[in-house]
Order: structure tokens, then C-alpha cells, then sequence
């Protein structure tokens, strides 16, 4: 399995234009993507990156928040620093995490983004189930921090509570879509929810 993975990672796209255009992981092609779709981001933004390790997100949100925005990413690991970025350790779900994102964001976020996933067991139904939870969470966290008119987007592992998500969003922001980016696997399950337009 482990030489498969490698084998298979050597021959991804993304993974190899990461590595060439300096960005820490693959994943920041799908912010780009969904980006380019919604564009839910922009420059001077306050952004919250809920998981934000190892960091490919923050680079993007930097880039396009420039020096007039404020990016701050948590994580309950230790995130590499980054210049530009606010870096904050803790757990989403203390409220000592939230206070210290308060206090780093000096008023109210105007995007909060989660790319949070289980550690994958490999029980589809079991894996959803904790994915939902971590989307839930990550719309907890931007209801207390989001602006009027902010923006939300979590990544979702798709099942059986997808509807009760999507409907748990639409109940707070005007515009709410799924979306699967290119850079996302083929054979993954993952979409992305996207909020737009936070009714506070």
C-alpha cells in the first residue's frame, strides 16, 4: 500500500506542480479552484483557516489578502511560520482557541475557512459521520466570528447527512453551493461547502 501511495504521488499533477511552484501541500489548487468559482476571498480580507497545517491554504489566502489583510490559521499541531501569517495553536472546540482568534482578528472575520478531514479509518459511513461533525464545528466557529455578509466554505465528506449540513448552512447565509474541485481525487468523496453571504 505504502510503495502504491508513493508510486501514485510521484505521477500527481498537483502534487508536482506544488512542489515547483513552492506551495507546502497539493491542496491549495483546490482553494484556487473554488476561488476562481465563487470568489468568496479577497484583498485586504480578515480570513480565519480552520486546520490550517501545513500551510498550502495559508499561502494562497496570503497572496490574495495582501498586506492590508489579516490571515490568522489554527490548528491543534504546530504550523511551520509562515511570513504574514497569524499562527494560532489549539483545539476549535475550547473556547480559550476562539478568544485567542478574537484577539488576533481585532474585530470580525469576513471569511472563515475549514479544510479539516478525520484521520481516515477507511469505514466510509464512519468517516462521513466524523467529517460532518468537523463541518458543523467549523460553522459554529464562523457563527461567532463571521462578519454580516461574510463568507464560509468546509470541506464535506459526502453521505448521509450532506443534506443536513447544506440545510444546517443555508440557514445562515443567502447563497450556499456544493463543489468538487479538479485538484480534488477522483476517488474521493470530498466536496466542499460553500457559504455565501453570512446573514449574522
Amino acid at each position: 500500500m505504502g510503495r502504491r501511495w508513493m508510486k501514485e504521488r510521484k505521477r500527481d499533477t498537483y502534487y508536482l506542480r506544488a512542489k515547483r511552484e513552492d506551495y507546502r501541500s497539493r491542496a491549495a489548487y483546490k482553494l484556487l479552484q473554488l476561488q476562481d468559482k465563487f470568489h468568496f476571498m479577497f484583498e485586504g480580507m480578515r480570513c480565519v483557516d480552520l486546520g490550517a497545517a501545513p500551510g498550502g491554504w495559508l499561502q494562497v489566502e496570503l497572496e490574495i489578502a495582501g498586506q492590508k489583510g489579516r490571515v490568522i490559521g489554527v490548528d491543534v499541531t504546530t504550523i511551520r511560520d509562515l511570513d504574514g501569517a497569524i499562527l494560532v495553536k489549539g483545539d476549535v472546540t475550547d473556547s480559550r482557541t476562539i478568544d485567542a482568534i478574537r484577539q488576533e482578528l481585532n474585530g470580525n472575520a469576513d471569511v472563515v475557512l475549514s479544510d479539516m478531514a478525520p484521520n481516515i479509518s477507511g469505514n466510509y459511513d464512519l468517516d462521513h459521520e466524523r467529517s460532518a461533525d468537523l463541518v458543523l464545528t467549523a460553522f459554529s466557529v464562523a457563527g461567532q466570528l463571521l462578519e454580516q455578509g461574510g463568507h464560509f466554505v468546509a470541506k464535506l465528506f459526502e453521505g448521509r447527512r450532506s443534506r443536513e449540513i447544506r440545510e444546517a448552512v443555508s440557514g445562515s447565509f443567502r447563497n450556499v453551493s456544493v463543489s468538487k474541485p479538479a485538484a480534488s481525487r477522483k476517488q474521493s468523496s470530498e466536496t466542499y461547502i460553500i457559504g455565501m453571504d453570512f446573514r449574522g
